[in-house]
């Protein structure tokens, strides 16, 4: 077989998950940066809200293009789950690139029927909320954040 059939991200459903983390970030009281991307990492959307600061741009992108290369939620933790320390940690965003991997939280892939489709990161408050906000916006679109469902 040299074809496969594959989903994707439309930008439709970007949109929706953009308008649910606007929602709750309101609702918290914050002002964020979100990035949604598709399957290879690449932005469909990016949104930093009015008083959002200026960096958290950068790390709502690092987020996003993380988790959907890992597949699994951006964290202190390795490609395969493995805990880093600071030094490994260090180490592997500069092997990867400092604007493909990540140890902070707040990334999410977007996974549909087990495939992961896109991913998308949110920066601006602490990192449960920035968490928070990045699962209900996958979840606005009936999609799952992680493969084994759960």
């Amino acid at each position: 077989m040299y074809v496969a059939d594959s989903k994707r991200l439309t930008h439709a459903g970007a949109r929706q998950m953009m308008t649910t983390a606007v929602a709750k970030a309101r609702e918290a009281g914050i002002a964020i940066s979100c990035a949604i991307a598709d399957a290879g990492g690449h932005l469909i959307a990016l949104e930093r809200m009015d008083g959002g600061r200026f960096h958290t741009v950068h790390s709502a992108t690092t987020k996003a293009v993380c988790a959907a290369s890992n597949k699994r939620p951006t964290s202190p933790q390795g490609a395969q789950g493995q805990p880093l320390d600071v030094a490994h940690a260090l180490g592997l965003a500069l092997a990867a690139g400092a604007e493909r991997w990540t140890a902070m939280e707040g990334g999410f892939p977007v996974i549909i029927d087990g495939e992961c489709v896109g991913s998308i990161g949110v920066s601006g408050g602490d990192w449960a909320t920035d968490e928070r906000i990045a699962q209900a916006a996958v979840e606005s679109i009936g999609a799952r954040w992680r493969i084994d469902g759960k």
